[in-house]
């Protein structure tokens, strides 16, 4: 092989390491992973010269090989300081440092073993302040990398191992409430007030059920300049489903996110797998309780959806009633999209990744209303106004859906006599 063979050989290797990362490397880590590859090579072609020349010539040539290329590994590696000597990074503005103290707490409780990567000795603490970083400011890895000292790669992989530690404690801090919890959490269908005048009571609601989209970067071979564009307002619709994630969330009335489903944009299920878990176990849904959603989920008894087409005052009054309680939903994805402004857009085209960015922020959104760490963000009324032709209904949830307007109907006109 020449020069330039081997020149190829290691650029190709190089290009291979750098689409499983993901990310572009340093120019110093570029060439340090050349000169290995480059190294590697030499031995190989080495070792097969081993085979067909005569003891003597192969050890002149051995050592000079070990002549040309020991001064340059020598120099790469002197010229690279480690990077566990690097300058401890400050705590941006952007990032609660009580709450970098509680979710590092968090992570060293968890019954999660797996340890966090990166070449880096960065201190759990330091790996969660850069973690927050990425997702609370629209920076990029380049700046985050300024700022920590770390190569972009590195920190690719330390951000992505946060994500899955985080991910583990989902069923710890994004649970159904059930037994007393979920008694505690119920609030009445119509206004306290109104219900207190009246000896029978509407309905309870226990949540909110509704979704949002997260627009994400289309995987390889799938990539449309022209339709795949970084806000959700600028979404064309002929862009491709899979260019965002469907976020399906079940709030109380705090805001608390008890139930986070994350698909493709092109698995629209619409609610389906939710209905049949609260049919299968009944017991998930105190009695005289329901949740409440927009049109286009299933009507179920346990899911109350607005009336869609054209129809009268007792069922306009039902949409008022319902309509008041989407905000509460509409105000917790404002707030999950202010504090982590990273899901205003997703550069990242791995499904499985934009999931677990997705998951860590609906985790750590319940994390810090937990803290009292409330951030209050801007709804986007084009959004939250989004309707949709009515989803599959079952006999249950249509009588229980008439009942219930007509008991509003009814105790809005005895309140007005």
């Amino acid at each position: 092989m020449d020069v330039s063979e081997y020149v190829l050989s290691a650029g190709r290797s190089v290009l291979d390491m750098v689409e499983r990362e993901w990310q572009p490397l340093s120019p110093g880590e570029l060439e340090q992973r050349l000169d290995q590859a480059v190294e590697e090579i030499l031995e190989a072609d080495l070792i097969a010269t081993f085979k067909t020349q005569p003891p003597h010539t192969i050890h002149v040539q051995l050592l000079q090989s070990q002549a040309n290329v020991q001064p340059q590994v020598l120099q790469t590696t002197s010229s690279s300081p480690p990077e566990e000597e690097a300058p401890e990074p400050r705590e941006p503005e952007t990032v609660d440092g009580a709450a970098v103290k509680y979710i590092t707490e968090l992570l060293q409780s968890s019954k999660s073993r797996a340890r966090m990567a990166g070449r880096a000795r960065l201190s759990l603490s330091h790996t969660v302040l850069l973690s927050l970083t990425l997702l609370s400011e629209r920076v990029s890895y380049r700046s985050v990398s300024r700022r920590f000292h770390l190569e972009k790669g590195n920190i690719h992989r330390i951000f992505f191992s946060f994500c899955e530690r985080v991910n583990t404690l989902e069923e710890r801090h994004i649970k159904w409430p059930v037994g007393r919890e979920a008694v505690e959490v119920l609030y009445p269908l119509w206004s306290p007030e109104k219900e207190q005048e009246q000896q029978q009571s509407v309905c309870e609601v226990l949540g909110v059920l509704g979704h949002t989209r997260i627009p994400i970067r289309l995987p390889i071979g799938k990539y449309d300049v022209e339709s795949t564009v970084p806000e959700v307002k600028r979404m064309k619709k002929e862009a491709h489903p899979d260019s965002w994630l469907n976020l399906e969330l079940a709030c109380d009335r705090k805001g608390q996110f008890l139930h986070c489903r994350i698909s493709k944009g092109s698995d629209m299920d619409g609610g389906l797998a939710l209905r049949d878990k609260l049919k299968e176990h009944p017991e998930l849904m105190p009695s005289g309780s329901c949740l409440v959603a927009r049109a286009g989920y299933p009507l179920t008894a346990q899911i109350l959806t607005q009336f869609s087409g054209s129809h009268g005052p007792r069922e306009e009054l039902f949409n008022k009633t319902l309509e008041e309680h989407f905000h509460i939903l509409d105000q917790a994805v404002a707030n999950l999209k202010a504090r982590f402004q990273r899901l205003r857009y997703l550069d990242i085209g791995h499904y499985d990744r934009a999931k677990a960015v997705v998951l860590t922020c609906c985790v750590l959104h319940n994390v810090f209303l937990d803290l009292g760490r409330e951030v209050h963000g801007d709804v986007d009324t084009e959004e939250a106004t989004t309707r949709e032709e009515e989803g599959e209904v079952d006999e249950g949830g249509v009588h229980r859906r008439d009942a219930i307007a007509d008991l509003l109907f009814k105790n809005v006109e005895s309140g007005s006599m």
